[in-house]
């Protein structure tokens, strides 16, 4: 496998290609953690150092529990990022909420060093906004505790191109990074599923409206789109939905997630694929007549979504 470039985030070097940590500990279905870690360790191994995880992925702070267990022996490999905002039940993992004080963020930022085994967070950002508290005094506090902002994480992949309009320009012009999640459309635009069948009972996807009904059925004629142009390509679809991200920019680093070796080097082939122009354009153009269909995510979970 060829060297895994790098790119900045602000001031952080990072992988071109980061990894997505939340499905090995929560709303997927149910995950090895022996699994995980040999996923975690062939990570780094192969040179995509950029971990992505936050305090509210599983019950009790679990996957950053997990991400201790890697940290422990390879922190100096390891670019950390981590998140907080989403308050959970630490026994239930009922959602209780969004927290953006001050004292909460401090509280919030000794906690997961804790879990993390670590003296220092790379990256760590505001997960969701809270309404209550002006922005202005949360990020205070996180300035209290980090360097300036260095990026921004929000979702962002062929189907879904919100920030392209707004957020993505200005993260451009002001030296700020991109970090996007869901760069595979919850694992839509790998081509891999085909009917919710396919989903554990305990998978959130379930609930998602791009995954219900009439609006999958639509949504499975963009992702041929998708695999009939990475045929071309040579390529796979999830490849080609990478590759894409990576041609928006410079500053854009997609953080895929998985929880399986080979999936994991398939998405790393993606940094090695160059896309012309034309085919960029190619790529738009049938992507613009097959606009994904349904919202992100619930209504409820569409409210506290900023971007």
């Amino acid at each position: 496998m060829k060297e895994i470039p790098r790119r900045m985030l602000g001031k952080l070097e990072v992988s071109a290609l980061g990894l997505g940590c939340m499905g090995m500990s929560d709303f997927y279905g149910p995950a090895d953690d022996r699994v995980s870690l040999e996923v975690l360790n062939h990570s780094v191994d192969i040179g995509v150092n950029f971990l992505d995880t936050a305090d509210m992925y599983g019950i009790g702070g679990s996957n950053e529990k997990l991400l201790s267990n890697v940290l422990r022996t390879r922190r100096d490999e390891i670019v950390l990022a981590t998140k907080f905002g989403n308050v959970r039940d630490p026994a239930t993992g009922a959602f209780l909420g969004i927290d953006g004080r001050p004292e909460y963020v401090r509280s919030a930022c000794d906690a997961s060093l804790k879990r993390l085994g670590v003296d220092h967070i790379d990256l760590y950002y505001q997960h969701r906004v809270d309404r209550k508290t002006p922005i202005e005094e949360t990020v205070g506090a996180m300035a209290e505790l980090v360097h300036p902002i260095a990026a921004l994480q929000s979702e962002y992949s062929l189907w879904s191109r919100d920030i392209e309009s707004d957020s993505l320009p200005v993260c451009s012009e002001l030296g700020i990074g991109l970090v996007a999640y869901s760069p595979l459309g919850r694992g839509f635009l790998t081509g891999a599923i085909k009917g919710l069948d396919s989903l554990d009972a305990k998978d959130w996807r379930r609930q998602n409206p791009r995954f219900q009904s009439d609006a999958f059925e639509t949504n499975l004629k963009l992702v041929a789109t998708v695999e009939s142009i990475a045929r071309t390509k040579g390529c796979t679809p999830a490849q080609l939905a990478l590759a894409w991200l990576l041609h928006r920019g410079a500053h854009v680093v997609p953080i895929p997630g998985t929880r399986r070796i080979s999936r994991l080097e398939e998405n790393a082939g993606s940094t090695s694929i160059t896309l012309s122009a034309a085919e960029l354009k190619a790529i738009d153009e049938a992507l613009a007549k097959q606009p994904a269909k349904g919202t992100r995510y619930p209504e409820a979970g569409m409210a506290n979504v900023n971007v």
